[in-house]
């Protein structure tokens, strides 16, 4: 195999450690159709030289310096940093939107094997807000007096993206703890907020990765119709619960966690408010509210208020 090849497939493996987050070695070799001996060889003096950690991060400033063995034309470093971490970026939004659908639909169908699915998926948005963070934290080395010292805020856009993650652990939790299975009336105010809240994820980080702020109107009307909905969702939970006997425990505390339920549904919809407005921030620097969504939201119905006396 001659040296340029062999680069060649080094720059693959190296790809995949950076857009993929393969768990093992098995799986780079089995994505690349060569033999995990040979990803072994591969990867030992990059593992040497601490260009690749265990498990499989990189770290982008070595990476950086090493990567001109792949004569590939180089742009400015600030930008190709900036481009990666989108990247990366886009990739943990469209698998923080798989771990909600997987989440969601474990729910609608009450599989708890879906739920558990779902669980897992955890592990992988947490390794890639890692990665973002590393990213970050090059980046920053690379130049931190620049202008490219904003990137800090794709550290901010990781965590924002961990914590919807989080919120749909919710939802697959209690899947996994609940015997009781939704009724349709409920099922029906969950399915819009699902779709809602989804809606909201991928236009807010559109918003981000694209520069298209004009999508803040369509976020916010979509945040406008979730709390019409968590609203109507809260009141049937509440009139169902007032039905039940008080001795019923095991039903009221269904009813307790189906409402922490709507509740993540709102919370995903007010972190992509949050990102929406960081991506005003970003490139036209409009400053962020340092007013919580919920508090916002109550002054402008007091605002309302009074203009209707």
């Amino acid at each position: 195999m001659t040296k340029k090849s062999k680069n060649s497939t080094l720059k693959e493996v190296l790809d995949i450690i950076l857009y993929e987050n393969p768990s093992t070695q098995d799986e780079i070799a089995e994505k690349l159709g060569i033999t995990r001996r040979y990803v072994t060889k591969l990867l030992q003096p990059m593992v040497k030289k601490g260009i690749v950690r265990r498990a499989y991060i990189l770290d982008l400033k070595k990476y950086d310096d090493f990567s001109e063995m792949f004569e590939e034309e180089k742009t400015s470093r600030e930008h190709a940093g900036s481009y990666l971490i989108k990247d990366l970026l886009k990739n943990m939004s469209e698998h923080v939107c798989k771990q909600l659908k997987t989440s969601f639909e474990a729910l609608l169908t009450h599989k708890k094997d879906q739920a558990n699915d779902a669980l897992k998926m955890d592990f992988i948005t947490n390794n890639m807000l890692e990665k973002v963070r590393s990213s970050v934290d090059t980046a920053i080395a690379i130049n931190p007096y620049s202008e490219f010292s904003k990137t800090v805020v794709f550290g901010e856009i990781a965590y924002d993206l961990e914590r919807i993650g989080d919120h749909s652990g919710i939802i697959a939790n209690f899947t996994m703890q609940e015997s009781y299975e939704v009724d349709t009336e409920m099922m029906d105010y969950l399915k819009e907020m699902y779709k809602t809240s989804k809606k909201m994820v991928s236009w807010s980080m559109d918003a981000f990765l694209n520069e298209k702020l004009d999508l803040k109107e369509e976020v916010m009307s979509c945040e406008d119709k979730l709390h019409q909905l968590q609203k109507k969702a809260l009141n049937c939970i509440a009139t169902q619960m007032a039905e039940t006997p008080f001795e019923d425990k095991d039903r009221s505390t269904y009813y307790l966690s189906l409402s922490r339920v709507v509740k993540a549904f709102e919370r995903i919809g007010d972190i992509s408010i949050e990102i929406i407005d960081t991506a005003g921030e970003f490139y036209h620097n409009i400053p962020r509210t340092t007013t919580p969504e919920r508090f916002r939201r109550r002054e402008q119905k007091i605002e309302k208020a009074r203009r209707e006396e």
